[in-house]
């Protein structure tokens, strides 16, 4: 925008401070370049260094009055402002004071953004603000990775909680609180004497992963369908880890039914025949709860999608219960046998422990 002969021109230019230092726009360097005047409050602006390394004169560490500034841009001369991260409402609050009073002769006012957040920029936020309280709090700062474990499963279980209610504002909420696990996590990590990793380290790794496992996003495979994006997907991630069965990378210590519904996708999905593992006929029959629905005999049906299953899982909850019956331990024995049946069809030997298991199939 050309200034006018008479009013000059005021130029705020502004910078994420998310982007590197010297990544300014051609119009913002347009503008330092061609200006009569840089000026600039803060002395450690971390765009001054590159500015003047372009040949552009600044005036660091303090900024003219509003008034200063309107008659310095008479004639129709240029001021450019480099601001810092809050703006400079100091100069420009009286700025608008004097246009709102008509008074005075004002010169062009003009907001140059000299670059942009990119998507993902507070990510950068978070980083550093979890570093300083890593620095600076007692609490935050004693953490370790078995410290932090519990808050970790606290917080996908409320994050699962706010997906069920549909409530979009907690969603988002938990959102924040899962993530901020993962850079504690990262941070906390960096600090290890033996295999220190950071945040960029785990971003990094999945991405990689990501790209590895998606060939018919970045290669030249196709996939019409979701599932065989899944049967990629597992095959890759068989051939990666060299697994000898589909049973690993299932964490065993999971809760049992989430353990029972994986284990059955995975024979599913590989076609294996494996049969019922013995031992777990059911739970011994119980006296009916009243509101509660008895679970339905073999070929009875079960009603109408995922409402009639829950009714058959809430069913069995109650008479494990009525029976004396934990039932979550109930299934997870009868889930670690069904696994040990899976290993047996496939030719695997048993495994001791739980297995290692850190991303989840699509």
């Amino acid at each position: 925008m050309n200034a006018s002969p008479r009013t000059g021109r005021v130029v705020l230019l502004t910078a994420s401070h998310r982007v590197a230092p010297g990544l300014l726009s051609w119009p913002a360097w347009e503008a330092l370049r061609t200006a009569d005047r840089v000026v600039c409050a803060d002395p450690e602006h971390p765009q001054l260094p590159y500015v003047r390394e372009a040949g552009v004169t600044v005036e660091a560490g303090g900024l003219p009055t509003a008034r200063e500034l309107v008659d310095d841009c008479a004639q129709g001369r240029t001021t450019v402002v480099i601001a810092t991260a809050e703006g400079e409402p100091q100069l420009t609050d009286p700025l608008a004071a004097l246009a709102g009073s008509g008074r005075t002769e004002m010169p062009e006012l003009e907001l140059l953004p000299g670059s942009y957040d990119l998507p993902g920029a507070r990510f950068l936020d978070l980083v550093q603000v979890m570093d300083s309280i890593r620095t600076h709090c007692p609490w935050s700062g004693a953490r370790t990775h078995e410290g932090l474990a519990k808050y970790g499963i606290e917080e996908m279980y409320e994050l699962v909680e706010a997906i069920e209610e549909g409530d979009r504002a907690a969603l988002c909420e938990e959102l924040g609180d899962v993530l901020l696990q993962v850079v504690f996590h990262a941070r906390i990590a960096q600090e290890d004497p033996e295999e220190p990793f950071s945040v960029d380290d785990v971003a990094g790794g999945i991405v990689e992963k990501l790209i590895h496992r998606h060939p018919h996003v970045f290669g030249e495979e196709e996939a019409a369908t979701a599932d065989d994006v899944r049967e990629h997907w597992l095959r890759t991630k068989a051939a990666e880890k060299r697994r000898e069965s589909v049973t690993e990378g299932i964490p065993l210590g999971q809760p049992a039914l989430a353990l029972a519904a994986k284990l059955a996708q995975r024979v599913r999905v590989a076609g294996l025949g494996v049969p019922e593992a013995p031992g777990t006929s059911g739970v011994p029959e119980a006296p009916g709860t009243p509101g509660v629905p008895e679970a339905p005999a073999d070929g009875e049906s079960a009603g109408a999608g995922s409402a009639g299953v829950g009714e058959e899982l809430l069913a069995l909850a109650v008479r494990a219960e009525a029976a004396g019956i934990d039932p979550e331990t109930a299934l997870r024995a009868a889930a670690r046998a069904y696994r040990d049946a899976i290993r047996a069809a496939e030719g695997v030997g048993e495994r001791d422990g739980d297995e290692e298991g850190h991303t989840a199939s699509p």
